[in-house]
């Protein structure tokens, strides 16, 4: 009896990693996907500070939801979203200053981040901690993985290295274009080929299934 709400709690943490990424599925929070991912620590930083907001905001809001007079729910919301984002924004400025000042206004962005409404607004708000909090870290999962793939992958070409560590030598030349901000669209529409190219195969395999089915 207890399997069940426990593999639909895992089911609503692995569809942000896959089925509903937020990046490469829903196309959600483009801002800091194409601005801050010129290196893997900038990508990391920012995908780690949003999934703490994500997780903190859907606690809270998935606690107080009965509570909340629905004429000002989204006013709430981002009241709970800008104080988590505050204390994401003090966090960074304390522990890492130089990555801090990399992202810059992009933190502060954060409260305006449609993925994090959209998932109070959609998901917290109707549904009791657990799961709000297996959405949450799916979706931020997802995204910090998407940052993190795009980061690592134009620091690798833009720059030759990989967290700041050189890996080709005096004799790279680098690709240039890819830390900056065409860069970002072309590694995003690589990705974005590759990833819907990989849910074609396998919705392709799930149709041939069913009709041998």
């Amino acid at each position: 009896m207890s399997a069940g709400p426990d593999m639909k709690a895992l089911d609503e943490l692995l569809k942000g990693l896959w089925d509903e990424n937020p990046v490469f599925v829903q196309v959600l929070g483009m801002c800091p996907v194409l601005a801050v991912t010129n290196s893997a620590v900038n990508a990391l930083a920012m995908g780690g500070a949003t999934f703490f907001v994500l997780m903190a905001s859907s606690l809270l809001v998935s606690m107080v939801r009965k509570w909340v007079p629905k004429a000002v729910r989204i006013s709430t919301f981002i009241v709970i979203i800008a104080t988590f984002v505050t204390v994401a924004d003090m966090l960074l400025a304390a522990w890492v200053p130089d990555v801090h000042k990399e992202l810059g206004a992009f933190i502060s962005l954060i409260v305006v981040n449609c993925l994090i409404l959209g998932r109070q607004e959609a998901f917290a708000s109707r549904n009791p901690i657990k799961p709000a909090l297996m959405d949450a870290a799916g979706m931020g999962l997802g995204f910090t993985f998407a940052l993190f793939l795009l980061g690592a992958s134009r620091e690798v070409l833009g720059n030759g290295t990989f967290f700041g560590i050189d890996l080709f030598g005096p004799q790279f030349e680098p690709w240039v274009v890819m830390i900056l901000p065409p860069g970002g669209f072309l590694m995003l529409g690589m990705i974005l080929l590759f990833f819907n190219w990989m849910q074609a195969k396998k919705q392709a395999r799930r149709a041939a299934a069913e009709g041998v089915a």
